[in-house]
């Protein structure tokens, strides 16, 4: 539901619509409009049978990303409170040692297991984060280890890739054409929302459905508040505030 105060006339202005579609589908980084209908099926359902796995054997999954590589996917869960065996926890988005004792002292001698994701490996938040945690895994499960760290990074190269595969982890790919701030339907985004409970066969059913939708008419959900959002920023209301209310039936 979005509501605007009554004395605003708010127009849905849907003439450029389509225009702006084939823009998006043609852009090199567009990748995430079409994601619903071509993403890789088989790396699909290996996330869905990797969360089986981090369920069943780790109290915590520790996410490791800065940006666009966590903010997605802890908005949803914070936003639909799953259920799970395994809690979502988060480190490398700041280099607050405070908040990494914090983390730290709630694992404790917890089972976990580790999501490192990063298309590059060599953002300084997340590395270090990374390092850290990894050494915790090693002090408690030694030449196991690699069986508790997930790659969620570039398919081909770079840092985190290279040690993937010299250390043997499980890698999930970053896509090229698709940008860190729309990359929720990706690995980035399934593998920890899978683990935290929510069901993400009915999530990209859904986000097939609204591509449908955008492409038959202008009366979708997305476009409607895209347009209205550009069309409020014409007036001169600049400032947005966003949130999640969770609904409470009645006594």
């Amino acid at each position: 539901m979005v509501k605007f105060h009554p004395d605003i006339d708010v127009t849905v202005d849907t003439s450029r619509i389509r225009e702006i579609i084939n823009d998006i589908q043609s852009d090199p980084m567009g990748g995430w409009y079409d994601l619903p209908e071509t993403y890789d099926h088989a790396e699909f359902d290996k996330i869905k049978t990797t969360a089986k796995q981090i369920q069943g054997n780790s109290d915590y999954l520790v996410c490791i990303g800065i940006g666009g590589s966590y903010l997605g996917h802890r908005a949803l869960i914070e936003a639909l409170r799953p259920a799970s065996p395994t809690k979502i926890l988060y480190a490398g988005n700041s280099l607050s040692t405070r908040e990494l004792k914090r983390l730290m002292d709630t694992l404790g001698d917890s089972d976990f297991s580790i999501n490192v994701i990063s298309k590059s490996g060599t953002t300084t938040e997340p590395a270090v984060a990374f390092r850290l945690l990894k050494a915790k895994l090693q002090e408690k499960y030694g030449d196991k280890t690699s069986e508790r760290i997930f790659a969620t990074t570039d398919a081909r190269k770079g840092a985190l890739y290279e040690e993937a595969i010299a250390e043997g982890y499980a890698r999930f790919v970053v896509p090229d054409n698709i940008g860190g701030r729309y990359s929720v339907l990706t690995a980035v985004g399934l593998l920890p929302l899978a683990v935290a409970g929510v069901n993400i066969d009915q999530l990209m059913s859904g986000a097939a459905t609204e591509r449908a939708a955008n492409l038959a008419n202008s009366e979708s959900a997305a476009i409607r508040y895209a347009t209205m959002r550009a069309d409020l920023l014409k007036k001169n209301y600049d400032v947005e505030i966003l949130a999640s209310i969770p609904l409470i039936s009645p006594a």
